[in-house]
């Protein structure tokens, strides 16, 4: 059997497909995997924001073009960067264990401390929102481009701290860059932040299995479902987390107002049910609703 997996050209993407084979070749011995990168068009333009360039989609579209001309048979993808709504002939197969979800400050090499009035490298709205009420006399500039490269234009001097996900600088091994762990509650994660997608063939389910994990899937499920339901992406900073602990669920997710600019964070804790996606997902769209009815009542 021949297996070609397919990934961005950024080294934490190939990292993380690497993950992704590693898992398949211990459970398929026999198997021949192979690892086939490419440049999305999210990759090449870096001076527009995602909301600017027509949102997620924009990471993937290269990839899932291969897919459907079989060039590759799998693809991994960080779940955060894929649009809420994926096609029934290429779905997501798999959720991966998920690392860290939480998101990070890291400062500039040789900086200690922010300041009154430091510049913090950040594009996406959600953590824009969330950082006015931790840094309110901090500047926040938007920045584009993967990991190495936004470490390059930090340590350059362009910027004094930026906010990133954990779970791409501790796969990348630069666990010692992180100053600062945000905890959920202070910056909510993206919906799947921490969580690797693989996609391809639903006949290749049955394979793509053993890299998948129960609760990060339910997990998923809920985030994404409560995303979904307020037709959030990249230009909103709509945000949800869920954790699994035993046998229950519990999902905060963010919900903003455009016409007020405020914010508002709910959560539901659900029992779960012979690990039922579905179940997870309706307590996603549940809570979505009840965030939005509580500002439709203001109007």
């Amino acid at each position: 059997m021949r297996i070609t997996v397919g990934s961005r050209q950024s080294r934490l993407a190939v990292r993380q497909a690497q993950i992704v084979m590693e898992e398949l070749k211990r459970h398929h011995p026999e198997a021949e995997i192979s690892l086939v990168t490419m440049k999305t068009t999210g990759d090449r333009i870096l001076n527009r924001t995602l909301g600017q360039l027509g949102g997620k989609g924009l990471f993937i579209k290269e990839l899932d073009l291969a897919l459907q001309e079989g060039r590759i048979d799998l693809a991994v993808h960080s779940l955060k960067d894929m649009p809420m709504e994926t096609p029934a002939y290429f779905p997501v197969l798999a959720c991966t264990r998920r690392e860290d979800p939480r998101d990070v400050l890291v400062l500039r090499r040789g900086l200690e401390n922010l300041k009154e009035g430091s510049v913090i490298g950040c594009s996406s709205l959600r953590r824009k929102l969330q950082l006015g009420a931790l840094y309110p006399e901090a500047q926040i500039k938007n920045i584009r481009g993967n990991v190495l490269t936004r470490l390059e234009k930090l340590d350059a001097g362009e910027y004094d701290a930026l906010v990133l996900a954990a779970a791409g600088l501790i796969r990348l091994g630069l666990e010692e860059r992180i100053s600062r762990f945000f905890s959920a509650e202070e910056i909510l994660p993206s919906a799947g932040q921490g969580i690797m997608a693989v996609q391809g063939r639903p006949a290749l389910r049955e394979m793509a299995a053993c890299t998948n994990d129960r609760e990060a899937a339910l997990e998923a499920a809920a985030e994404r479902a409560f995303v979904r339901e307020l037709e959030g992406g990249c230009s909103s900073p709509v945000a949800a987390h869920a954790r699994v602990c035993g046998d229950t669920c519990r999902l905060r997710g963010l919900y903003y107002d455009e016409q007020s600019g405020e914010y508002s964070i709910g959560e539901r804790t659900f029992n779960i049910e012979e690990n039922d996606p579905a179940q997870a997902a309706r307590t996603g769209r549940e809570l979505a609703h009840e965030l939005r009815d509580r500002y439709a009542g203001k109007s």
